[in-house]
């Protein structure tokens, strides 16, 4: 869809129920317009790449263009996910982006960029919430272990509904290794891997954190998880 084509359906919405997302990611930065009510993309995601510096001010610059791009209502609020640990809008570390972001504030950043009142939140437990609001985690009572996989491995931890932030299990320590370093996404592609030598590696981290948390219910997310049927079936665990 072209940036007119995209702009005209926002136009469509009442500028009430209109929020927008921002995932800054490892290699890209995604944006789309949400409609409130039913938390559903109003387009389909803008795309650009993470620039190779990825400190807080070329990151920005990428950020206004994203927004600009759908021409949003000016009292749209934009919600964005940051690959760290994020407290009170500041970065308390960052994955997979330049470390200048550690002890930055992120939300002051968004704003200046973008002229939006922004919320910031590690980018897993963003998922999180939004499985509590709108899927599968959604009135289910437990523990419900939220993992996603990308460049990493981000992961939320909800308890009869309420997250628990920065709970991240992707620096899990695997057979001597950063588990993301052995079992995200991105490392399958990086190393060639089939689905079926990945899934041998992700069963490896699966099982040890079924062993560590004795979840109800696993929900895989990330970019991948569209191809869900190439690998989730060739895991043994118990945990649905």
């Amino acid at each position: 869809m072209s940036q007119h084509e995209d702009a005209a359906k926002v136009a469509e919405v009442e500028a009430e129920q209109i929020g927008f997302g921002i995932d800054i990611g490892g290699s890209g930065i995604k944006g789309a317009p949400v409609h409130l009510g039913t938390g559903e993309l109003l387009t389909k995601r803008f795309r650009m790449p993470t620039p190779e510096e990825s400190s807080p001010e070329a990151v920005g610059a990428v950020l206004a263009q994203v927004v600009e791009h759908f021409e949003l209502p000016a009292i749209a609020h934009i919600g964005v996910t940051f690959p760290g640990i994020v407290k009170n809008g500041v970065a308390h570390s960052a994955a997979n982006v330049d470390k200048r972001w550690v002890d930055t504030d992120v939300v002051e950043v968004v704003q200046r960029w973008t002229g939006h009142t922004a919320y910031v939140a590690n980018d897993a437990d963003a998922a999180g919430y939004a499985e509590i609001a709108y899927g599968a985690a959604k009135g289910k009572k437990g523990t419900v272990l939220v993992l996603t996989l990308g460049t990493g491995i981000g992961s939320a931890m909800i308890y009869d509904g309420v997250l628990i932030p920065n709970f991240e299990l992707g620096h899990l320590e695997l057979d001597g290794h950063d588990a993301e370093t052995r079992a995200a996404s991105s490392i399958k592609d990086e190393e060639g891997l089939s689905y079926a030598e990945w899934a041998q590696r992700l069963q490896r981290y699966f099982a040890h954190v079924e062993f560590l948390f004795s979840p109800d219910l696993f929900v895989v997310g990330g970019g991948v998880s569209k191809e869900h049927e190439h690998f989730l079936p060739l895991l043994d665990l118990k945990t649905p």
